[in-house]
């Protein structure tokens, strides 16, 4: 009788993981170039889009820099995993896995460099506080970031209300003609529960004052201490938002790699 031949199973790509990959990349690609437009519009609101050189003249932070960049990272990565898995193109997903793995490591390295070297982060923050205090009134975009943040963690400047003796406007000195002289933002004044209308005017001389008479009008501790203070006391969910993006990394690399090498493994069969 002639022998029978066996028949074995041909290497296949897993549609189930190539599906999930190309569905997860979807959402990143549209979120990605959702924050993209938003940081295009607000540059052209601002007119940096037909002055290019005025990203250069603003002293401090530009906070619509964060949604460029982070909406360019997500699209281009969402562009290759998602382009990678529905057309297979092992190229792609390398690509995808490797600039993945750099940000993984990358945020690896800066929670332990920021751990390890706490004091010199904490210097390197007061510093950057302070030069966007400088360029307070540069900037709308900015000067809200200042104002939240004061809002936010009941502070006011970097160390303190005499960090704003920095910026031109809110400086003590003799020649300072500026109404807002010896005063701080509004975002930085002790908030009375009952007052319905916001007093943009509340830090108005309020630096003229004694030091413990300021208490009862504005806040007088520095948003680098209060930020060390949220950070200790929000330390788990802080720590979890940290592990659950991670592990999402690690997950689409896992995924990336596993769709290269099913289909590796079907090329090599042909």
């Amino acid at each position: 009788m002639p022998a029978k031949h066996q028949h074995f199973p041909e290497p296949a790509v897993g549609c189930c993981g190539k599906y999930f990959l190309f569905g997860f990349n979807v959402v990143f690609w549209v979120l990605g170039a959702l924050f993209l437009a938003i940081g295009l519009w607000a540059w052209g609101e601002k007119g940096v889009l037909s002055n290019i050189s005025a990203l250069t003249d603003l002293g401090g932070l530009d906070p619509v820099w964060l949604f460029v960049v982070v909406g360019g990272v997500m699209s281009v990565l969402g562009f290759a995993g998602c382009i990678g898995a529905l057309r297979e193109n092992t190229f792609l997903l390398k690509f995808f896995s490797v600039f993945l793995g750099l940000i993984f490591f990358l945020e690896l390295a800066t929670g332990i460099l920021a751990f390890v070297f706490k004091d010199w982060i904490r210097d390197q923050l007061n510093l950057f506080i302070n030069n966007n205090v400088k360029a307070y009134r540069d900037d709308i975009d900015l000067q809200n970031l200042i104002d939240f943040a004061q809002e936010y963690w009941s502070c006011c400047g970097a160390r303190g209300p005499n960090d704003w003796n920095l910026n031109i406007y809110f400086n003590c000195t003799d020649l300072n003609p500026s109404r807002e002289r010896c005063g701080v933002p509004f975002s930085c004044c002790v908030r009375d529960p009952a007052e319905d209308v916001l007093n943009t005017q509340c830090g108005y001389d309020v630096r003229l004052k004694l030091e413990l008479e300021q208490q009862g009008f504005i806040y007088t501790k520095g948003c680098v201490g209060q930020f060390e203070k949220w950070l200790q006391d929000n330390l788990i969910l802080v720590a979890g938002v940290f592990m659950g993006v991670a592990l999402l990394q690690i997950f689409g690399i896992c995924l990336a790699q596993n769709l290269v090498s099913d289909i590796q493994a079907v090329k090599a069969n042909w």
